[in-house]
């Protein structure tokens, strides 16, 4: 999985894109981005990359933040999609 077919997976299944960014940070937002030696996965608040977790390729990654999407669409709204 790319970081383009994880955006269309969260459109499909009706993820608010308030709650994540792709490729990049903004805070107060589960953040996938791209450094020199892996993939990074975390929550930006403010400068801090808080519960990172650090992956060695992009579909690792893309699975990593979809799982970490799904545990938070369950807390906040109730919903979620099989695993």
């Amino acid at each position: 999985m790319t970081g383009r077919e994880l955006h269309e997976f969260f459109k499909e299944h009706l993820v608010p894109s308030k709650l994540y960014k792709i490729n990049g940070h903004h805070n107060h937002r589960i953040c996938m981005e791209k450094d020199d030696s892996g993939w990074d996965v975390y929550f930006r608040d403010r400068k801090d990359k808080v519960g990172l977790i650090h992956f060695a390729n992009e579909a690792d990654a893309c699975n990593g933040m979809k799982n970490e999407i799904r545990k938070l669409m369950q807390c906040m709204y109730g919903v979620s999609w099989a695993v």
